[in-house]
């Protein structure tokens, strides 16, 4: 069965993330916030377009495997994160850049004012998961696997759940119910 982070570690590791004061601890911050709300790919996140946040809608549309688009709602705390990354954060990165870095669509960025990679946005969760002190190993698609399992152990349907994580096949996202259980059994 894949890794998931109990509640507890996940709050430590949100708590963590929004610490830091720097426009790439916010970043960071806004990332880690993102992918647990909506538990979407790391290859999905790193590769949003600005354009692709509708926060006075409350959504994100995502591309996912098979060029498949879906739409994810977004919770206010998710939004208000994003708002504060967009109007504050991004435009700091952005200025980092290269000279022709105003033509960045990339919603993620590095320190260059480029958009970040997979392994950039690893290399940030494994860090901050260090000093959040989560014993769990940790990887992107540890969050996607928390998402789901907390979905499921709130009482969401598993057809919901389906959605959005853009499985193909119900089958694919029952795994998380067996996560869901074995959790309770543990407590």
């Amino acid at each position: 069965l894949p890794k998931c982070l109990s509640e507890e570690e996940m709050a430590l590791l949100l708590q963590e993330a929004a610490k830091g004061d720097t426009p790439e601890a916010k970043r960071d911050w806004a990332m880690i916030e993102l992918m647990y709300a909506t538990g979407m790919r790391v290859s999905e996140m790193v590769s949003l377009d600005v354009v692709d946040l509708s926060l006075k809608e409350k959504h994100v549309r995502c591309l996912g495997k098979g060029s498949k688009e879906r739409m994810i709602s977004l919770h206010d705390q998710a939004v208000q994160t994003l708002e504060t990354y967009l109007k504050e954060t991004r435009p700091h990165l952005l200025s980092q850049g290269k000279k022709d870095a105003a033509k960045e669509s990339a919603l993620f960025l590095n320190q260059r004012g480029e958009r970040l990679t997979r392994q950039g946005f690893w290399l940030i969760l494994k860090g901050c998961s260090k000093k959040a002190k989560v014993e769990t190993p940790i990887t992107p698609h540890t969050l996607r696997h928390s998402f789901a399992t907390h979905m499921l152990r709130g009482g969401a349907p598993l057809r919901y759940v389906q959605e959005l994580l853009g499985h193909k096949s119900i089958s694919t996202t029952q795994v998380y119910t067996h996560l869901a259980e074995d959790q309770i059994q543990r407590e």
